[in-house]
């Protein structure tokens, strides 16, 4: 019996592992956005699966425009194959990328309690001194791969909805624990007009004003 055939690489470098994990986003994604994560694979950093790229330069590259790329990272994230880490690289999660990763994860996890915290404490109020309690809800957050934009969102949408409480019924008090945010990471990982999240900044901004101007005052008015 003859022995199986060997074969080489013609070129040595620059060859990426497409296996299972290639054949699983081809049937989850569309043409476009598989030709993305195609790009995103070959030039990511091996050791991380990460490359730290913005729009224009991946529209630049890839011969598209900037908003089929938005579209197409968009459904990368949707799909749960891709996601923004809190350094603003886009990261492909494990379930797609090949390799084992030199770097891992609980090495970026002071990074993202540390933006948690500020994320928590910048809100007028909350009333807290970041407990130990709200560190282990932050690397468990880190653990499910909830991205600082979704705690952002989280935080923003709790206290503004604490706001409005406060202004219909004239009393209330302060949040004392990240947990007062938990049931609303679900809601905000849902598909939302990045616009609404530009609105609800801006209301938040805006009640903060006004409670802090009735404060300085002396009213302690909010309505």
């Amino acid at each position: 019996m003859s022995a199986a055939p060997r074969f080489h690489l013609k070129q040595a470098s620059g060859w990426f592992a497409a296996g299972r994990e290639f054949a699983s986003a081809a049937t989850l994604l569309s043409d476009a956005a598989f030709k993305l994560f195609v790009w995103l694979c070959l030039h990511a950093d091996r050791s991380q699966g990460s490359i730290k790229i913005d729009v224009f330069h991946l529209a630049r590259a890839l011969g598209k425009t900037a908003a089929e790329i938005r579209h197409g990272l968009d459904e990368l994230i949707q799909k749960g194959i891709c996601e923004l880490s809190a350094t603003g690289s886009i990261e492909i999660l494990d379930r797609f990328w090949p390799y084992e990763r030199c770097c891992p994860a609980e090495r970026v996890l002071p990074e993202y309690i540390n933006q948690v915290r500020r994320l928590f404490l910048a809100r007028t109020c909350v009333r807290s001194t970041f407990t130990a309690a709200d560190q282990k809800l932050a690397g468990q957050l880190h653990r499910n791969r909830v991205s600082i934009a979704d705690v952002e969102h989280a935080i923003l949408l709790g206290t503004l909805r604490k706001y409005v409480a406060l202004l219909n019924h004239g009393t209330g008090t302060p949040i004392t624990s990240l947990h007062y945010f938990t049931t609303l990471f679900d809601e905000v990982r849902q598909q939302i007009s990045p616009g609404y999240w530009t609105y609800v900044a801006q209301k938040v901004r805006a009640l903060e004003d006004r409670i802090a101007r009735s404060t300085s005052t002396g009213t302690g008015e909010t309505k």
